[in-house]
Parts: C-alpha cells; sequence; structure tokens
C-alpha cells in the first residue's frame, strides 16, 4: 500500500514539472513569435526605419474615422523622424473622419516639419487632410478643391409603390430618423438637413480661410464645391507650390532645416502588430505540438471574428465624385 502511495506521489510531482515546462515553452514561444512579428510587420519596424530619416505617410482612398491612423501618427510624433511627408490621393470621404485625421496631422505637425503632396486627387476631405500642412505641393494636372460638403440618401418610395410594400413605423416624433428613404422627405426634414450642411460647410470654408489666407471674394470663388487642376490652384492659394516629392524634400531643406540628402522611407499607417494573421498561425501551431490542441484552436477561431471591414459612409460626406460615377 505504501509503495503504491509513493507511486502515486512521484507521479504527481512529475506530471507538475511537466505543466511548468510545458507552460514555460509555451511562453517563450509566444514571446519569440511576438518579437519575431514586431520586427517583421510594418507597425514593428516603422520606429527603425525612419530613424534619421524623412518619413514618408501615404493618405488614399475614403477616409473614414481610424483609430488606428490615429494612433500610428501620434507614435510618429514620438520618433526620430527629421520631418514628415504626407502624400495625398484621395477624393475624401466623411467630415468627420477627415476632421480626425486632420487633428492628427495638426498634432505631428507641432513635433515635426511636416509638408503635404497632393499626388493626382486632394478633394473635400482629401483637402481638409491637406490644409494641416504649412506647405501643399501638387503636381500640375492633380486635382484639388472641392470645398463642400453633401448629404446623400436613396429614396424608394416610388418603387415601393410598384411592388406595393409599405412601411409602418411609430416615431417619438416627426423629425425621428428623417429622412428614412421609405417615404418623401418633409420640407422640415429637408430643412433641418439643410441646417446641418451649411453648418459643416461653414466649418469648412472657416478652415480654408484661415489655413489658406484668402479674403472673403477669393473664398467664393473657389468654394464653390468645384475642383482645380494644380496649375490653376497655385493662383488660387489653394496649393503653394508645382511639383512633386524632391520639391517638398527641397523645401523642407530650404525652409525647415532638414538635410536634403537624407532619406525619405515609408511609415505605414497600420496597427503596431499589422495583420498578425501569421503570428496567430505560429501560436497556434506551436501551442498544438506542446499538446494545448483546445486553446491553438481557439487563437485561429479569433482570427475569424475579424469580418472584411465595409465600406459604408455614415454621416455628412466632404467627397468627390465625377458625374454619373459608381
Amino acid at each position: 500500500m505504501s509503495l503504491d502511495s509513493d507511486v502515486i506521489v512521484d507521479r504527481r510531482r512529475i506530471r507538475r514539472k511537466l505543466t511548468f515546462w510545458r507552460t514555460a515553452a509555451v511562453v517563450v514561444a509566444i514571446a519569440a513569435i511576438v518579437t519575431v512579428g514586431v520586427l517583421a510587420t510594418p507597425g514593428g519596424r516603422q520606429t527603425l526605419t525612419v530613424s534619421g530619416s524623412i518619413a514618408r505617410v501615404t493618405i488614399e482612398g475614403l477616409i473614414r474615422s481610424d483609430s488606428d491612423r490615429v494612433e500610428a501618427l501620434s507614435r510618429l510624433e514620438k520618433s526620430s523622424a527629421a520631418a514628415v511627408i504626407v502624400h495625398i490621393n484621395s477624393p475624401g470621404g466623411t467630415t468627420s473622419g477627415s476632421e480626425q485625421l486632420y487633428d492628427a496631422l495638426v498634432r505631428l505637425k507641432a513635433k515635426k516639419p511636416l509638408v503635404v503632396v497632393v499626388d493626382g486627387l486632394a478633394a473635400s476631405g482629401g483637402y481638409i487632410t491637406a490644409l494641416a500642412a504649412d506647405h501643399i505641393v501638387a503636381q500640375q494636372t492633380s486635382l484639388v478643391g472641392s470645398v463642400g460638403v453633401l448629404i446623400q440618401y436613396p429614396n424608394f418610395t416610388e418603387l415601393m409603390k410598384t411592388v406595393g410594400v409599405k412601411v409602418e413605423e411609430v416615431k417619438s416624433s416627426p423629425l425621428k430618423a428623417a429622412p428614412n428613404g421609405f417615404e418623401p422627405t418633409s420640407p422640415e426634414a429637408r430643412a433641418a438637413l439643410d441646417a446641418l450642411v451649411k453648418d459643416t460647410y461653414a466649418w469648412f470654408r472657416g478652415l480654408v480661410k484661415d489655413r489658406r489666407g484668402m479674403d472673403d471674394a477669393l473664398l467664393e470663388k473657389i468654394a464653390d464645391g468645384r475642383v482645380f487642376t494644380g496649375r490653376q490652384a497655385v493662383d488660387l492659394k489653394l496649393i503653394d507650390q508645382l511639383g512633386d516629392e524632391k520639391t517638398a524634400v527641397a523645401w523642407l531643406a530650404a525652409n525647415k532645416n532638414v538635410k536634403s540628402d537624407l532619406p525619405v522611407r515609408d511609415f505605414k499607417l497600420t496597427p503596431r502588430f499589422g495583420d498578425l494573421t501569421f503570428l496567430r498561425t505560429a501560436a497556434s501551431i506551436t501551442l498544438d505540438a506542446l499538446g494545448l490542441g483546445s486553446v491553438a484552436r481557439q487563437i485561429e477561431q479569433a482570427g475569424i471574428a475579424q469580418a472584411v471591414e465595409h465600406l459604408g459612409l455614415d454621416g455628412m460626406l466632404a467627397l468627390w465624385r465625377p458625374a454619373g460615377a459608381n
């Protein structure tokens, strides 16, 4: 009986040791994976890559609120980059997202010399973004401007009549959830939307006037919603200079005491650890090899939970789109 008890005690001791070393191995493996990931992904490399250089930030496509982008720009503030060149190629997006990006770049500009280069398009919210810089460079054929705001919504009233569908609703007040697209827009609802648009438009105009030093006459000329070529934009004070990235570097050297021979390196506006897909896979394989398959499966499933980002543009838009474009 005593012998059996000793065997049981020894087995428990061995099991505890095995559990300890398994746990230690998992911790070491995950730490190694994360370390490799930090160095291998854009988010982890950027502090090293922009050291002693000019950071290149690229803003492309539709602009929406993005906390990851704000956090990345905050990290760039604290980096050892000598200056920042922001490349913009955007038709705009939501006014709130554009304002958020503008504010983040203004904070960055307080710490680093910053210049904007318009590659192809800086319209509406894209131009709001460009206004954060004290100097804007654009190519001769770039499109700049589109100072304006809009709210768009579909109205299915006639279609619903055709198919014989009616939406019933009970709401607390006439302007709740108006317009809803299922009934004609009432004069009161249209007036409320008009007030929103005019207030945001006044903010946009004021931003252009203050940042670009325009008088009222020039502001009226450029704030009718149209876009202008880079060549036109120079005379209209929408931009400061025609050129490209080399032009921006030369301006930084001449006006901000930035060495002209510094390399210009990309700074990615992605989360700190990037996509993390390969990290999840590597961690899953490691855990599975250590006999912790259930934990591995949970890690794999966590990756599936990241759904594809939808395009939804909610709220007012500062967006330029040629007629007939989808």
